[in-house]
């Protein structure tokens, strides 16, 4: 059908929108009978229409979590950084970043939710910025040790800070495990002290005010740690007393935990560590595994005594080995997933001797899943686990992992 150069040139003006298929039902019908008859028109619209299919791509627009890390390694390929921050600070780094880019994400309703924080004294019930000011009131304790301003502000007779230097850590091989106190006291009284001032200190600020500080005090904490990168410094969380490349993992645990418990409370996805981080999280839940039984024992006094009491499996503990050696109780530790590792964990604490012998029983979690439940935000009786041998031994190594939770 012969049209006029204008009719033309108004048909052939509707292309890039026809593409896209955002034309009217009745202009795309007469384009589509003019590209019948023009062949011009007909090559354009090809190529419009497979230009728009790749803006169509049903590909998720987020990307893959390892994207940002595989940038940082190909930009510090080609320039390493200046001040490299270590491999103990990186878990900590990356899962800063990440609670920051769900924070910047909340609108001024998201900022009201109430996101729920288990441990193992209960359950909180905390507005994120609530939540954003206990990590900074503990992240703070970090924050003493290597010389920076203490984010919480002090009170009329409270303590002063004992300096880092003053304080002792015993070497990690040789270290005896302190049994946990109770949540009502000790040094769970500290921490939780220190958070309500800050959160109360900060109750009349802006939520994205709240925000800026805690992220203000990240980049500090990981520039001060690229200057220290031995991370020997001892720290005081309350529960243990840690060198600081534990206590910065420590942190990266707690941040990547409450991140998705704010994440769970305004329905955004969240990923969790990368296998790298996920690693050396899992590593130092492994290593506080004793205390963690120690504190369990404590509490329960059936179980507590004199070394050469009952273990949990009824075997004395210290009772010789099958080489006939005298040694504590192991556990074979076996952790899947993208954090796969196998460690033997002592059973019976200092006071029964060296472990020795073979293990008792194995046990078989997922690593990320053995995190989730030394946050005590998974229940131990309802966890997949693989398990072989003493059942019993299993089962209190599984309840004692919560305890390593604080408030």
């Amino acid at each position: 059908m012969k049209i006029s150069e204008e009719q033309h040139d108004a048909l052939r003006s509707l292309l890039g929108a026809w593409a896209l298929a955002a034309c009217p039902p009745r202009e795309a019908a007469e384009l589509e009978q003019h590209l019948r008859d023009c062949p011009e028109c007909a090559r354009e619209a090809a190529r419009l229409r497979d230009a728009a299919g790749w803006l169509a791509l049903d590909e998720p627009l987020d990307q893959p979590g390892s994207l940002r890390q595989q940038v940082l390694d190909w930009c510090l390929a080609r320039r390493p950084a200046e001040l490299p921050v270590p491999a103990w600070g990186m878990p900590y780094t990356a899962e800063t970043a990440k609670l920051d880019a769900l924070l910047r994400d909340l609108g001024p309703q998201e900022w009201q939710e109430v996101a729920e924080l288990p441990w193992h004294g209960g359950t909180e019930r905390l507005r994120p910025a609530e939540v954003l000011g206990r990590l900074t009131a503990v992240d703070g304790v970090l924050a003493l040790a290597l010389g920076l301003p203490d984010p919480v502000p002090a009170t009329a007779g409270a303590p002063a800070p004992v300096p880092s230097a003053e304080r002792r850590v015993p070497p990690q091989e040789t270290a005896v495990p302190a049994p946990l106190v109770p949540p009502q006291g000790g040094p769970y009284a500290a921490l939780t002290a220190r958070s309500a001032r800050l959160v109360a200190d900060q109750s009349g600020l802006p939520p994205q005010s709240v925000r800026s500080r805690w992220r203000r005090q990240t980049h500090d904490l990981v520039r001060s740690a690229a200057l220290a990168p031995q991370g020997g410094a001892p720290v005081d969380l309350g529960f243990a007393v840690l060198p600081l490349r534990d206590a910065f993992v420590d942190r990266a645990l707690e941040c990547y935990v409450h991140g998705e418990d704010v994440a769970r409370a305004v329905a955004y996805p969240y990923d969790p560590p990368a296998p790298q981080h996920l690693r050396q999280m899992v590593e130092l839940v492994v290593r506080l595994l004793p205390r963690a039984l120690a504190g369990l024992r404590a509490a329960r006094p059936e179980h507590a005594g004199a070394p050469g009491a009952s273990g949990a499996s009824g075997a004395p503990a210290g009772s010789p080995t099958t080489d006939g050696a005298v040694g504590g109780r192991r556990l074979r530790l076996v952790v899947d997933g993208p954090a796969a590792g196998e460690w033997l964990v002592p059973l019976d604490g200092p006071e029964a001797g060296p472990p020795g012998g073979e293990p008792v029983a194995s046990m078989v979690l997922d690593g990320l899943e053995l995190c989730q439940l030394a946050a005590a935000h998974r229940d131990p009786d309802r966890l997949p686990v693989g398990e072989h041998g003493d059942r019993a031994a299993v089962r209190e190594v599984l309840h004692a992992l919560p305890l390593l939770s604080r408030p």
